[in-house]
């Protein structure tokens, strides 16, 4: 229940582990391989421009949850954000890094 395994299905995040393939139906599965768009374009830029990662593994959860977040509004605020990435676990802590990313990204999408 890290949010490391985030997809979208039908554009909304989803934690993978916790959804059953039976539950799928005909639904479209977006993995971080596939995320496109401008939210998508904007998120990647700031993720690299504000040096996000640090070990990386819960890197894809974060991006397809903060995707998602500004698919669906493009100027989140705090609480916004907070509320929209707090299923995705971060070990080594660069919460600081990715709400940044977040607003940078949000500026970008304006």
């Amino acid at each position: 229940m890290c949010g490391a395994c985030t997809v979208h299905i039908d554009n909304k995040p989803v934690r993978s582990c916790a959804f059953p393939i039976s539950a799928l139906g005909s639904s479209k599965v977006t993995t971080i391989e596939a995320v496109s768009g401008r939210a998508a374009d904007a998120v990647k830029a700031a993720w690299i421009a504000n040096n996000v990662p640090q070990c990386g593994y819960c890197q894809s959860g974060q991006i397809m949850s903060a995707v998602a977040l500004l698919d669906t509004n493009a100027s989140p605020s705090r609480q916004d954000v907070d509320v929209a990435m707090s299923g995705n676990l971060c070990r080594c802590g660069t919460y600081p890094r990715i709400r940044a990313a977040i607003a940078d990204a949000a500026k970008a999408l304006a």
